[in-house]
């Protein structure tokens, strides 16, 4: 009798499944999603420039990349050691003081939303304190410096009516160059000589015009941008100022304008769009301007943003007094000669 053949059934070996990308996919997935939430809170609600929110996230993306570098998790994990971990490492490598406080900054503000929304549970910057930073007085022009560049514009085209009119709502009403890109004509009010600006926060204000700004932007809507959108007629955009190809001007843009204007004056130091905002302040000041009105046309939520610019106006003076016979030692000459 034939014996039967036993055939054992075959076992399947245990495949071990490695979580760990999947782990890591998840990890980048999250702060992905945070950043972009808050991308969309800052743009949306908060109405803050482009040129603003990038800075914000690019703080936030370099926290990211040490955390995932350093496999110390995600943005949502992140904890209190993690964060004077990434501090130490900034002061280690030399950053400067203002530097550091920016990303410190937006550090926090991120994590106050993430658990504003309920996100996370703790803010891990919370306790970390700011490095103190010594203030700078802001650059400024002097009067006849400004003058030399208003008279270097050549208005006879399109390009110099638009010129113009971006030097004097700079200079004449110290606007933000990210509030001047985006202004419409319908923000201006002439009858009352006022420009209706929405600022950071999305918050309103209203800023007086001269007469010269006024000359300046009704000769460039009348003459300049016609011209100028004739490229781009059936898209053009709704915004006031427009670059040479018809499209709405970017900030960039706007710096890059001011660059060939001190070029075409044969100046020689560099300007941006903010130094333009505080001649403007140290001009209002230095003829007697009250500082709450200066505070008011600014935008500035507290009065001590403001205050800088009084000492910018104390610096001008001590800077007079160069002039006088004792403070150049005349006087003190004539006494030690017996005269």
């Amino acid at each position: 009798m034939a014996l039967k053949k036993t055939v054992r059934p075959q076992t399947k070996k245990a495949v071990r499944v490695n979580n760990d990308n999947s782990k890591t996919t998840l990890s980048k997935d999250l702060s992905t999603d945070a950043i972009m939430k808050y991308e969309r809170y800052l743009t949306s609600e908060r109405n803050y420039s482009s040129y603003t929110v990038q800075s914000y996230i690019s703080d936030i993306n370099e926290f990211r990349s040490l955390l995932e570098d350093e496999m110390m998790g995600n943005l949502l994990s992140a904890k209190a050691t993690n964060a004077r971990n990434y501090m130490t490492r900034l002061f280690n490598n030399d950053f400067k003081k203002k530097s550091i406080a920016r990303k410190l900054s937006s550090l926090k503000t991120f994590y106050r939303f993430l658990v504003t929304e309920g996100m996370i549970n703790e803010n891990p910057f919370e306790m970390i304190e700011s490095p103190k930073v010594e203030k700078t007085l802001p650059s400024f022009l002097y009067k006849d410096e400004i003058e030399k560049i208003f008279n270097s514009i050549d208005t006879t085209d399109a390009i110099g009516k638009r010129n113009l009119a971006i030097m004097e709502i700079l200079y004449g009403s110290g606007l933000r160059v990210s509030e001047l890109v985006s202004l419409k004509e319908s923000n201006l009010d002439y009858s009352n000589m006022l420009i209706k600006v929405h600022g950071k926060g999305n918050k309103e204000r209203f800023v007086p015009m001269n007469s010269r700004t006024v000359q300046a932007i009704r000769s460039y809507l009348l003459i300049g941008r016609p011209e100028l959108i004739l490229k781009n007629e059936l898209e053009a955009p709704d915004v006031m100022f427009v670059n040479h190809h018809g499209t709405a001007l970017t900030t960039r843009g706007v710096r890059v304008i001011l660059d060939k204007i001190l070029l075409d004056a044969a100046e020689t130091h560099h300007i941006s769009p903010h130094t333009l905002r505080h001649t403007f302040a140290t001009h209002l000041l230095d003829g007697g301007a009250d500082l709450r009105s200066v505070q008011e046309m600014l935008g500035h939520s507290n009065l001590s943003t403001t205050q800088i610019y009084t000492h910018v106006s104390t610096e001008q003076l001590k800077k007079s007094m160069e002039h006088h016979p004792r403070q150049s030692g005349v006087m003190d000459r004539k006494i030690s000669n017996g005269e």
